[in-house]
């Protein structure tokens, strides 16, 4: 086995303040150790002090982990409980007052809303789909935009039993089509519009659009939530204004007592090939999930004023917006807008305003506001940030120096967490008042993660060393299938080559001499040049780190010497150069490429885009820049893009 060679090095270390050390929740390495040998010398023990610490339970559970039929594996299997009783109810006794959601219209007008107002309001919710017929165990999809009432809905199906399938409000008829029909969802809970950047896009008539193919036969209503004045068609029968059914029922309704494996949310996630996986989640281990890593990763206190940038439509914004923070009884910022709108000043001015504490935010967002303002972080008042927070991809070690400074004046953590859409919680990622952190790397595996790195037979790498990223063990808040595809779920994590026995992440990751892991991209974006195996994440850093650079994406395509080559597609900081200008700089990033890391590394192409092709969530397209560094005609429908102009740009070499 030839392992992955990790060659890009990060010597820069940065220490928590004695302040912040002193006021965490896990304090000091030893700390962090001690609870690390505690999960080794009794895992089941280990997990269970936590679900009963974390996790009101309305029948206690006596059984821990059934792991008989691994990898189909069962967490508290005998235990009851519901999830919106333990975000919303548990919290009225001393929190009826407290702001659980500080809700941000993408105009800038704000709405607080109080736990007992938010369970009201759940409640009302709960009962309107009671009325529609929904009962435990059937599915919902819910297709919003980025409002409170997201949130209302999604906490509103977890309180009577029926699970929801959150599709991301910018995905388009095709997608909400495929994920109706594939969860045999009885309700779709939608918007007549959404507002972002002070655009309106059509969610209803998307929803129409979806369902005028008649594939999706379970379906029996359509709630429409009315976020603005524009019209909409409406079918008679099956289409529902939220504020017809919604706003007449009782604010109270029983929570329904869930089995703890019993199904919370069906969330699809896109695989390279075939149609979108239905990662499933369940009740007990996901919340659990949630509410530990809350505590642990976020060093959640009472005070905190929370906020996670993410869409619902994505597993971030399940875990930490619409349950981890309330789970915890935390205040929170719920924001509709887009970071640049009405200037790119946006995000610093609600930190401001709202005297946020956590911020929690992408790479990409982070990569584009440093090229939309680098300077205006300074020109807002910042001081409330105690803890940021980066997800989604791995951060780059140049945007984590400009995202610790500039933004959290060099005194705040920063916890760059590495987890999935599949493990439901972070899995690797700093304990911010433990470890010394190390820009790039997501540091170490959350105490009860058996993280390892390994070859293709299945044994750990030597450290310093990369190789498949794997948990050699299961945890509470891991998928415990693909939705109706058992066969799946164990060829895609669980394959052969590893005994069913290790979860595969699907990441390349190395290890330095500290054990710090810093993850080196997906393990399809490992190149082989010359026979060496190079994570593309490397080079995407070192490009970043040239003074020009905003953003970077690299692939590999054949060649006939070195069996691969490195393409590279780049974003500048400025206009976005030709002709001869793109010729020079092209010649520069290569050297600078070369002196970063080694010749081996240096891309043999260059390309200039004003932007690189990406989803509405932020995505890099990667497998269309696969097509376009093949000279191959792209064929992938390229409808989901947000910029699909920049795929002529990034089809010209410099």
């Amino acid at each position: 086995m030839s392992t992955i060679e990790s060659v890009l090095k990060e010597d820069r270390v940065f220490y928590p303040s004695e302040e912040f050390v002193k006021q965490a929740n896990i304090s000091g390495m030893q700390a962090y150790r001690d609870l690390c040998a505690k999960a080794e010398a009794d895992y089941e023990g280990f997990w269970a002090e936590l679900a009963r610490k974390h996790i009101t339970w309305s029948k206690p559970f006596t059984e821990v982990l059934d792991d008989s039929r691994a990898p189909f594996v069962k967490w508290f299997a005998d235990g009851e409980l519901n999830p919106s009783y333990n975000c919303i109810d548990r919290h009225l006794a001393d929190k009826a007052d407290k702001t659980a959601l500080i809700f941000e219209r993408d105009d800038g007008t704000s709405e607080r809303i109080s736990y007992q107002e938010l369970h009201d309001r759940v409640c009302q919710v709960s009962n309107a789909l009671k009325q529609l017929g929904v009962t435990k165990g059937d599915r919902v999809i819910i297709y919003m935009p980025m409002i409170a009432e997201a949130v209302i809905a999604m906490q509103a199906c977890a309180r009577i039993g029926a699970i929801h399938s959150v599709v991301f409000g910018g995905f388009s008829s095709g997608a909400v089509k495929d994920r109706a029909k594939d969860a045999e969802a009885k309700v779709i809970i939608t918007a007549n519009e959404s507002v972002r950047g002070g655009k309106r896009s059509p969610l209803k008539a998307t929803v129409d659009e979806a369902l005028s193919s008649n594939e999706c036969p379970a379906l029996e209503h359509v709630l429409v939530y009315q976020r603005t004045d524009t019209e909409i068609n409406w079918v008679e029968g099956r289409d529902i204004w939220w504020h017809d059914i919604v706003d007449q029922q009782a604010k109270t309704c029983e929570p329904v007592p869930l089995n703890a494996e019993d199904p919370l949310f069906v969330l699809y996630t896109s695989g390279s090939t075939g149609k979108p996986k239905g990662v499933e989640h369940h009740v007990g281990g996901y919340l659990l999930g949630a509410a530990v890593t809350m505590h642990w990763v976020f060093d959640y206190k009472p005070t905190d004023v929370y906020w996670c940038t993410a869409d619902v439509g994505w597993i971030t914004g399940h875990t930490y917006i619409c349950y981890g923070p309330l789970l915890v009884g935390a205040t929170q910022v719920v924001f509709e807008g887009v970071p640049t709108y009405p200037d790119a000043s946006r995000f610093w001015s609600m930190i401001e305003k709202h005297k946020v504490t956590t911020f929690y935010t992408a790479p990409t967002a982070i990569r584009s506001l440093i090229k939309l303002g680098d300077d205006l972080p300074e020109k807002f008042d910042l001081s409330s940030l105690r803890l940021l927070g980066s997800v989604g991809e791995p951060i780059n070690p140049e945007a984590w120096i400009w995202y610790y400074e500039k933004v959290g004046g060099s005194r705040c953590p920063i916890v760059d967490t590495w987890w999935q859409t599949e493990t439901g919680s972070n899995s690797i990622a700093p304990l911010p008042g433990a470890f010394p952190i190390k820009p790039g790397s997501c540091t170490l595996p959350l105490p009860g993660i058996m993280a390892d790195i390994v070859d293709e037979s299945g044994q750990s790498v030597p450290q310093g060393h990369g190789g498949s990223l794997v948990i050699r063990r299961p945890f509470p808040s891991l998928l415990r299938t693909v939705y109706k595809d058992d066969a799946r779920f164990v060829s895609t994590y669980f394959p052969d080559e590893f005994g069913n026995k290790l979860y595969l992440a699907g990441d390349s990751a190395a290890t330095d001499d500290d054990g710090y892991i810093r993850i080196m991209g997906r393990i399809d974006d490992v190149l082989n040049v010359s026979g060496h195996r190079l994570g593309t994440m490397e080079i995407e850093s070192a490009l970043v780190a040239h003074p020009l650079v905003a953003e970077a994406a690299v692939v590999g395509k054949p060649h006939e010497v070195k069996g691969e080559s490195v393409v590279a597609f780049v974003m500048l900081k400025g206009e976005r150069p030709t002709g001869e200008e793109a010729t020079k700089i092209a010649a520069e990033l290569k050297a600078w490429v070369a002196k970063e890391i080694g010749k081996i590394a240096q891309p043999d192409d260059i390309r200039f885009g004003e932007n690189l092709p990406k989803t509405r969530s932020g995505k890099i397209m990667r497998r269309l820049l696969r097509s376009l560094a093949k000279g191959e005609t792209v064929t992938q429908d390229i409808s989901t893009l947000e910029n699909p102009h920049v795929m002529e740009q990034l089809s010209q070499s410099a």
